[in-house]
């Protein structure tokens, strides 16, 4: 697991509110980009002037003559050349981009007009506002030729208008870059709204949105939100009428395992032009752990049905994916769609696992299941 946040220790009596700015390690960096980064300093002071001077966890400020700004906890000295940060007068630092990943995901709001009974990012009716302020800065730092990137909430398409101008930028800046935003994708049920996306023209920008079930009231009691079923579905429709890349997430748990089956019968039916169909281990962690009674079901005593699930999807020529699962606890039908996804930030392994000659293909488990439970079923491949 890599920490993306923490607290810096200001040299210079307060701290400083610096924003959003680039990280660099080199010393003799060009002026006019010196400028504009965070210089981290393992021992020496750089030749030009950086916007401001930061000593790892590990180096004395007072060995290096004076000049430093602030100071690392030790658990952020894993940034590195071109990662973005933002760092504010209440000395908090948080990572917003790492160069050396392929898994940044970017957080828009907190704020959703969803309540789902396992979010692993509890809403919060709160103006974050700064949070798309941040992100405009951090588009133009991240580099053009960059894999992927994503963005999250909350649901980001609160922002209406603002939403669609925050994309646009990243067109502009990132047009090779491949896009996926999370949405429950209700805002699309506007097919106006839909258009003004669809308008945006990026090459390669998916939208990731949740079905639940087939049932629509069992759809509306995951997401604790009326008619949210409907919308969604119409949502979809709407997109892919205008061309869109659509992706469908399954989050499978207690609540709708049994209708699986039923549900990918739905989806290949009525949605067989979507792009991709993902279906989802559980995280557990924020409202997951509130009802995990309610929720928690081993991966062991489903994995027949999610054999069944990946067998409609692909017989209909569906394009599936299994993520946040382990590959012990799948059968082997499902490992043509078998995907190491978790995020390596948040990426750990059971003590189980050691030994394991599979662990490199294996995706792992989420920090928070290794903490607050896993099936008890694991088997480590041995050779």
């Amino acid at each position: 697991m890599i920490p993306l946040h923490g607290k810096v220790i200001p040299l210079k009596g307060q701290g400083v509110d610096i924003g959003v700015i680039k990280i660099s390690r080199d010393p003799n960096a060009h002026p006019v980009l010196a400028a504009d980064c965070a210089f981290i300093s393992n021992g020496q002071l750089p030749a030009s002037k950086f916007k401001i001077v930061i000593a790892q966890s590990n180096v004395n400020p007072r060995d290096i003559n004076g000049g430093v700004d602030l100071q690392l906890p030790f658990e952020l000295d894993h940034l590195s050349e071109g990662d973005v940060v933002s760092i504010r007068s209440d000395n908090r630092l948080r990572v917003l981009f790492r160069k050396k990943s392929h898994q940044n995901s970017i957080l828009l709001t907190e704020r959703c007009n969803h309540y789902c009974l396992m979010c692993s990012q509890p809403p919060k009716d709160v103006d974050d506002s700064y949070l798309m302020a941040e992100t405009k800065e951090l588009i133009k730092l991240i580099p053009e030729d960059t894999i992927e990137i994503g963005f999250t909430g909350g649901e980001p398409t609160l922002y209406g208008d603002e939403f669609i101008a925050l994309m646009q930028l990243v067109k502009n800046y990132l047009p090779n870059t491949a896009i996926h935003i999370l949405s429950n994708g209700r805002a699309f049920s506007d097919i106006d709204f839909a258009r003004k996306y669809a308008a945006i023209g990026h090459k390669d920008m998916m939208l990731g949105i949740p079905l639940y079930s087939d049932d629509p009231d069992q759809h509306n009691y995951i997401v604790q939100s009326e008619n949210a079923f409907n919308e969604t579905v119409k949502g979809i429709l709407n997109l892919k009428s205008l061309n869109q890349l659509v992706e469908i997430r399954v989050v499978l748990h207690k609540q709708n395992i049994t209708r699986l089956t039923k549900l990918c019968e739905f989806i290949a039916r009525n949605l067989l032009f979507v792009d991709h169909v993902a279906l989802m281990g559980l995280e557990i962690i924020g409202f997951t752990r509130a009802n995990f009674d309610q929720l928690w079901i081993d991966p062991y005593d489903y994995k027949d049905i999610l054999s069944e699930a990946v067998h409609i999807l692909t017989s209909y020529g569906m394009n599936v994916s299994v993520y946040n699962s382990q590959l012990c606890l799948v059968n082997a039908d499902v490992l043509p769609c078998y995907r190491k996804s978790i995020s390596d930030w948040k990426n750990e392994y059971a003590p189980e696992c050691v030994g394991c000659t599979k662990l490199s293909e294996c995706g792992g488990f989420f920090a928070s299941g290794i903490q607050h439970g896993y099936s008890k079923h694991l088997k480590p491949f041995i050779s």
